[in-house]
């Protein structure tokens, strides 16, 4: 899915995920990878991650940080 540098812009709030958005899960960066925010409906996230594919997440139970996978 991506091999380059990242770069942890921040940790964003739930109306900031939108379709598109590169992030990781703070707890499970090493074993899930780098996710693409695919859904943000009714305080549901869905996120397609490199290493455990889609998962659907609630974003008051999980920390999600929004990088840059571009390194800029």
């Amino acid at each position: 899915m991506f091999n380059g540098e990242i770069q942890i812009v921040e940790t964003f709030y739930f109306a900031d995920m939108t379709p598109g958005v590169f992030v990781i899960n703070v707890a499970q960066e090493q074993e899930w990878g780098i996710g693409q925010v695919q859904s943000n409906i009714n305080n549901r996230i869905t996120v397609n991650f490199e290493n455990v594919g889609k998962k659907t997440l609630d974003p008051t139970k999980i920390e999600l940080k929004v990088i840059n996978i571009n390194g800029e």
